[in-house]
């Protein structure tokens, strides 16, 4: 069962790992908030399950430099 687990869902149990294990790190180092060490593991499952599906990056440089770009062409300067 596990060896099955671990051929279907490669990605989404090493994101989830690596998210675990950061988590860890992140307690071990002397912080308490629960929230981010969930948050972590979330991370790094849905990252893994990208992976999984081939479904590209989290975030497109493309459509983040765009954004950028679109930011920054409507600051004015100071009067």
């Amino acid at each position: 069962m596990w060896r099955q687990w671990l051929n279907e869902y490669p990605g989404r149990i090493a994101g989830a790992a690596a998210g675990f294990l950061l988590g860890v790190v992140y307690l071990i180092v002397g912080f308490w908030d629960m929230l981010v060490f969930a948050f972590l593991i979330t991370v790094g499952y849905v990252i893994g399950k990208r992976i999984d599906k081939d479904e590209g990056p989290l975030l497109p440089w493309s459509k983040v430099v765009e954004w950028v770009d679109r930011l920054l062409s409507r600051q004015r300067p100071f009067r």
